[in-house]
């Protein structure tokens, strides 16, 4: 004859505590549950990036720029969405272009976003990233 596993004993107050809380919890605010991807890929050699390429989205952004390094074609980055960058976000575009170069491989600018031009020239690399417009502004 099989017996039953007992189930541990949990006091009425445990119980009590646990239906009061309500559900568990997740950090965070209601904004990073709704957030954008970092960056979508699109068949014609178009990467296009989220509005925000920031630490946060480092590693969505990494492996969509890596994926992308070896490809033949030109790739063209779809910047117009983009309204926050930093030092990360700049760090993984600027070793993706220079990667690219190193490979022979062109890198394309779509649309334009103030808030990478900003950022690229107070770091210095506006002109290694060759991004559209004037590099001395």
């Amino acid at each position: 004859m099989k017996t039953r596993k007992q189930k541990s004993p949990v006091s009425k107050r445990a119980r009590h505590q646990t239906a009061k809380r309500g559900p568990a919890r997740t950090r965070g605010n209601a904004a990073s549950s709704i957030r954008r991807p970092a960056s979508r890929p699109r068949n014609d050699g178009t990467l296009t990036l989220g509005a925000d390429c920031t630490v946060a989205e480092a590693d969505a952004l990494k492996s969509a720029l890596a994926s992308r390094v070896a490809e033949t074609g030109a790739v063209t980055l779809d910047v117009s969405a983009l309204q926050r960058i930093d030092t990360a976000g700049l760090q993984l575009l600027a070793a993706f272009v220079r990667d690219r170069r190193a490979a022979g491989r062109a890198v394309a600018w779509g649309g334009r976003a103030s808030a990478l031009e900003t950022a690229a020239r107070l770091l210095g690399l506006h002109h290694m990233l060759e991004l559209p417009g004037e590099a001395g502004r």
